[in-house]
């Protein structure tokens, strides 16, 4: 039996023409704007012409593309290899190339007797997973790909991505000696008003953080959520991640900072996280501030995802991570599996 998995990942520029289109693919998605039309794709014309020279600047620390396709392709890579023969895996990234319409062609013509959509986002939000899935669906309708489809909605405290975060996290520790920094598990954003509409995705990253804690085993642990990457006037979700900074500088302690929503190196870990929140760590006067490593392509990580595949391939069905049954509380109407549990 052929099985294709289709990845899905949030994309990034792969070169500095590419900086404004990308921000108009991500603006004029309705899960980020839900504008209608045309007002949208002008209000996505606006912000990404807006944006683009700021962009720009961040993408030139990286050599002027984001490494998340390369990254990206290492993890599907690997989980061919734990998956074995009959398994190949297809990579949609949403707002860049390759995207679910360049990849319905290629996993049509490669013959699958089934595919499994299967997110690089391992906490569910509408705006990530949600978005991804519903242009794959539009996309293999519009190419004719008419094979059994399944979805792995999240897996926030999957055993193998809390195991990988978690031996990060004692690795950064012990860069500490004997004192003991505060953890910042800092988590993409979203405004206050998607989660307050039932987005699963805040409980599902305290869901990956009870995981990783547990597995930690230090009840004295210093600790906080935060949410990073906020643009736009909206009210978002906290507390933000410029502001636990700050407020480490002014309780004079050490910052250990944790990428808890990410998978793979891109903008926000690489250039937010490395550079500009280190800068303000020491302008604000945070005697120390490390930031541990994404999960990437982590043996560990590779067979918790390799587990969860063969788990919802084996279901038939949308499944959430664990047993295949609803992870989220019932007011969270936006997890896909509301239906299911």
């Amino acid at each position: 039996m052929k099985t294709a998995i289709i990845l899905f990942n949030l994309g990034g520029p792969d070169g500095p023409d590419a900086v404004k289109p990308f921000l108009f693919n991500l603006f004029n998605d309705p899960a980020i704007i839900g504008l209608p039309q045309p007002l949208r794709w002008l209000v996505a014309k606006l912000i990404s012409g807006r944006r683009a020279p700021i962009a720009a600047g961040i993408y030139e620390q990286m050599g002027g593309r984001s490494p998340i396709l390369s990254n990206t392709e290492a993890q599907a890579s690997a989980l061919e290899a734990a998956l074995g023969s009959g398994f190949k895996c297809f990579i949609a990234m949403r707002y860049w190339r390759p995207r679910s319409s360049d990849q319905v062609a290629a996993v049509k013509a490669w013959g699958p007797d089934r595919v499994l959509l299967l997110p690089l986002y391992p906490q569910y939000s509408t705006t990530t997973t949600g978005s991804s899935v519903k242009e794959w669906q539009r996309e293999a309708a519009r190419a004719g790909l008419a094979v059994p489809t399944v979805s792995l909605c999240c897996y926030p405290a999957n055993a193998g991505f809390a195991d990988a975060v978690t031996a990060r996290i004692r690795a950064g520790l012990a860069k500490f000696g004997a004192v003991r920094p505060r953890v910042l598990f800092s988590a993409h954003g979203l405004p206050k008003k998607i989660v307050d509409a039932g987005d699963p995705y805040q409980t599902q990253v305290e869901q990956s953080v009870a995981a990783v804690r547990a597995r930690l085993a230090l009840p004295e642990l210093d600790w906080v959520i935060c949410y990073q990457s906020r643009v736009g006037p909206l009210e978002w979700i906290g507390p933000s991640t410029e502001a636990e900074v700050v407020r480490a500088g002014a309780d004079g302690v050490p910052l250990l900072v944790v990428p808890i929503a990410f998978v793979s190196e891109h903008s926000e870990t690489l250039v937010e996280l490395d550079i500009e929140y280190r800068e303000l760590a020491h302008h604000k006067g945070v005697p120390d501030y490390v930031r541990v490593p994404t999960v990437d392509a982590d043996r560990d990580f590779i067979a918790g995802l390799a587990d969860e595949a063969l788990r919802a391939l084996g279901s038939g069905r949308t499944v959430c991570s664990g047993e295949g049954g609803r992870i989220c509380a019932a007011d969270r109407v936006g997890c896909p599996c509301g239906s299911e549990g």
